[in-house]
């Protein structure tokens, strides 16, 4: 924000050391009457077109031209770095709860922190380390949980009593802490320029840089990016980078094909004073005070001070466009309480005088994390936006995996989380966005306790069921727009209360989830899981097998009517997708994948299927509601609905058919749930969904049957050691590291996408292990419960961290899943993990700073199945060859 007053003079300075420039931004404010010089043609051709020049758009020009692309062309439609970036607060922080986040804001630091030796641009950087503070137990206990990510990553970072906390920093009022979090390496920047130091390491590496220059619409033909129409004449371009900010929505939609950016922007207020009489030191730590809603940094020996209000204001709707964004309306009685809040932190600042009220836009997404990545329907559009007010922290690690991900096919992190196609069309909506961005923006420093469910933008996908069950108490989260129960409240409890279950200790539903646990394990629970990503690939010929066997990792020339349970993997033999697949015919096969791979999934086959007329894919997620029978009782009830005899004799496990359940014919049963308990998915065609619904409710009364949620099935899919796309498994993931060789079809002597990976795996073994561990001295009713991310220690040395937990109803112990990797002590170098080096371990799970002893295994404990064991659940048997 310094850099909004330096930044005329930063502007000549850097103009003046780039004189190629001046013809295309020479003096436009200058009042004289001599004439422009004439602005420097477009080039009529480049590889790469970035839209955007603040933050991002400097970043992945930056980072492109470090990686040896040159032919690259940056557009900013006003100045650069005359966007929200010129109104940033300026402040660098790694203090993110989710690990990617964490990457990216811990690399911009660092990279910030030399930019102006490499770049000679002064772009303000002065370490002055952050202070986080807490004003309740629970706000500790996530400081605690961040605290301890960070400490593994190698960045300084500590827990601190309130009194640290006032020596750190004299301003502050203490009284109400409970503690704090101290992490001295962040740090803060003048915005701006290091937009404008990014642009000029870009333009000496070769990227041609044109402001006043905006882009109309971008070309897609066959769905690829072939050029921009800009109001200066045309780029043709392989690439396209959307890099707008908050137009980026509008940018996305001018096109031919609309390209949906699901962001929205809010009007952003803090306020600047004049200095103290004592000026404030520069290198004082930047205040958060969540709990107050309010950020506070020293400026120019005053203080700058924003906040996120419970209220916040959705800005231009209308899609009016402006090119550099001036300051908007103050609006002082809307910033009151932030204005409070800091004088009840600050007391001292009582008699200060204040400068102004800055009020800029900022874009926020549906979910609170930012969006990047290729889109799913133009093959070369690239985006990187919705920053949700860290446009900072993360834009130069943004910058960076955005640029490898397009230079080489893929970024060298999982960015599965910020990925573009974790949404579908349907958080396009102008409502949607409008409604869901006036809760996220609060949400910034509310609580972050694991598995928050947004309240609005609900309802939006649900089955034919959701009524009926909502009637019975269900209680609903959302995943990919898509209602899924939870669990379901008996009647006669406290349902307010169940409602309101955010905590880090024992939630409330606990014997809820309990009950239903137990009654899929002694008699039948229906889960409905209709939110599956379900899809069709038949063809004409053997062109679906032969596609198939090429993408996927298991041999799928099966007998018809069997069930095959395979990944589809990248060239690095790591998990694209994770899936159930039956074969219907001899030509077309039924595949299931989870609810969030429903654009990831469709876009990765489209991509690689061969384009053959013979082949058809259809997404038929729509036409199926799916029921889940969970239980040893799911036989006898199916077999009086069907009349058909269910027995693993005449429907072994792993195998589907079509058959009537009720009046209803055509649904599809698969004998597979995956959880490892015996039972059955219906795939019921909608219109009868309700009837088979009912029919089966009613046949279960005498089986003892009820409804049951995805809490329960999370418990019993993590205590039989199930591992689950996007949670456990990622890109990054191989079938080797996580137990599942058996579901590879290496000596078929048949080619798939991921083989050689494998095949090196299978030679050389594996850099980390997913591995199983029991919490042995937790007190479940006591203690901080795990979540996921939790850092894993073996022998009191930093190994990985776990990807999900949950409790145990059968062990009666939390269960964490998780990924160990051996590093040399000396070098650092990973090293082979092998079966011994899991196995003679002594390991424990750090949960918000307090460390728990846990047991490890590699495979589920056999106790668990004390039901006869099917003779061919495939699912486990892999495990037990360790």
């Amino acid at each position: 924000a310094a850099g909004m007053f330096l930044r005329l003079l930063s502007d000549v300075q850097w103009r003046a050391a780039n004189p190629k420039w001046r013809g295309v931004t020479g003096s436009r404010r200058s009042t004289s009457t001599t004439a422009d010089p004439p602005p420097v043609s477009l080039p009529a051709q480049a590889q790469v077109v970035i839209c955007g020049g603040g933050i991002t758009g400097t970043s992945v020009a930056y980072h492109l031209s470090k990686m040896g692309w040159k032919d690259i062309v940056l557009i900013e439609q006003g100045r650069l770095a005359a966007g929200s970036t010129r109104f940033c607060a300026g402040i660098v922080s790694t203090a993110r709860p989710l690990s990617i986040e964490l990457k990216m804001a811990h690399y911009s630091n660092k990279l910030y922190q030399q930019l102006e030796q490499e770049t000679g641009v002064q772009t303000g950087y002065t370490r002055t380390g952050s202070v986080s503070l807490a004003q309740t137990q629970d706000r500790l206990i996530s400081l605690k949980r961040i605290a301890a990510s960070l400490n593994v990553m190698g960045i300084p970072c500590e827990i601190i009593t309130p009194k640290q906390a006032a020596q750190l920093h004299p301003l502050i009022n203490i009284h109400d802490l409970v503690g704090a979090m101290y992490v001295p390496e962040d740090a803060l920047v003048s915005s701006a320029n290091v937009s404008l130091a990014l642009a000029t390491a870009a333009s000496r590496n070769g990227v041609h840089i044109h402001e006043r220059t905006s882009v109309s619409h971008v070309m897609i033909q066959r769905g690829r990016v072939t050029g921009v129409e800009t109001d200066r004449g045309q780029i043709q371009c392989q690439y396209f980078v959307n890099c707008a900010g908050q137009w980026a929505y509008e940018l996305g939609h001018s096109g031919e094909e609309p390209v949906h950016i699901p962001l929205h922007a809010c009007e952003h207020f803090y306020l600047l004073t004049h200095p103290l009489k004592e000026p404030l030191s520069s290198s004082l730590p930047t205040v958060v005070d969540p709990d107050g809603r309010i950020y506070i940094r020293n400026w120019q020996g005053g203080i700058l001070s924003g906040g996120f209000e419970k209220n916040p204001k959705p800005l231009f709707t209308e899609g009016r466009n402006q090119l550099e964004i001036q300051n908007l309306q103050e609006d002082w009685d809307h910033f009151g309480p932030l204005l409070s809040s800091l004088l009840r932190r600050m007391p001292g600042l009582e008699a200060l005088q204040i400068m102004q009220l800055v009020n800029c836009p900022e874009s926020f997404t549906p979910d609170m994390r930012c969006i990047m990545g290729e889109s799913p329907t133009a093959r070369g559009y690239f985006v990187l936006a919705g920053m949700n007010s860290a446009g900072l922290s993360y834009g130069g690690g943004a910058g960076k995996y955005l640029a490898e991900w397009m230079v080489n096919g893929y970024p060298s992190e999982n960015v599965w989380p910020l990925d573009l196609k974790r949404f579908g069309t349907l958080q396009s909506s102008r409502t949607f966005l409008r409604h869901r961005v006036m809760e996220v923006m609060p949400l910034m420093y509310d609580l972050k306790v694991p598995r928050w469910d947004f309240q609005t933008g609900r309802q939006l996908r649900t089955s034919p069921l959701y009524d009926r069950l909502d009637a019975q108490g269900a209680r609903w989260m959302e995943k990919h727009g898509f209602e899924r129960v939870k669990y379901f409240v008996p009647p006669g409890s406290d349902l307010l209360d169940l409602d309101h279950s955010k905590t880090f200790y024992k939630p409330d539903w606990f014997d809820i989830v309990g009950a239903e646990v137990k009654c899929c394990k002694e008699a039948v629970c229906v889960i409905d899981m209709s939110s599956f990503t379900k899809f069709e690939i038949s063809s004409t010929g053997d062109e679906a097998l032969e596609s198939l066997q090429y993408l996927f990792s298991n041999d799928l020339d099966v007998p018809v009517g069997h069930v095959v349970h395979t990944g589809m993997l990248n060239e690095k033999g790591g998990y694209e997708n994770d899936c159930s697949i039956a074969r219907l015919s001899k030509r077309s096969f039924f595949m299931i994948s989870p609810t969030d791979q429903q654009v990831h999934c469709w876009t990765w086959l489209k991509k690689h299927l061969p384009d053959d007329s013979n082949l058809t894919l259809e997404d038929v997620t729509w036409k199926y509601t799916a029921l889940n029978l969970i239980g040893p009782r799911a036989v006898d009830v199916l077999s009086e609905l069907s009349y058909a005899p269910m027995t693993a004799e005449h429907f072994p496990s792993l195998f589907c058919k079509e058959m009537s359940v009720g009046y209803a014919n055509g649904i599809r049963v698969m004998s597979i749930t995956h959880t490892g308990e015996p039972g059955f998915v219906l795939y019921i065609p909608i219109e009868y969904a309700l009837h088979v619904y009912n029919e089966v409710m009613n046949m279960g009364q005498k089986y003892g049957i009820r409804n049951a949620g995805y809490y329960a099935l999370r418990s019993l899919r993590i205590e039989k050691f199930f591992a689950f796309w996007g949670q456990d498994l990622d890109a990054f993931t191989t079938p080797m590291e996580c137990g599942r060789e058996f579901q590879v079809k290496l000596d078929k002597g048949l080619d798939f996408v991921g083989q050689e990976a494998l095949l090196e795996q299978k030679q050389n073994g594996v850099y980390k292990r997913f591995t199983m561990f029991i919490l042995e001295d937790h007190d479940t009713d006591m203690d901080v419960w795990p979540w996921w991310g939790e850092p894993i220690f073996r022998n009191g040395r930093y190994v990985g961290k776990t990807t999900s937990s949950a409790y145990s109803y059968t062990l009666e112990r939390h269960v964490c899943l998780g990924f160990v990797h051996n590093f040399d002590e000396k070098t650092g170098e990973e090293l082979v993990v092998t079966t011994d080096f899991i196995n003679q371990g002594e390991y424990e799970i750090d949960i918000a700073g307090q460390r728990f002893q846990a047991k490890a295994k590699l495979y589920p404990f056999s106790s668990l199945f004390t039901h006869r064991r099917r003779k061919d659940e495939v699912e486990l048997s892999g495990y037990q060859r360790e």
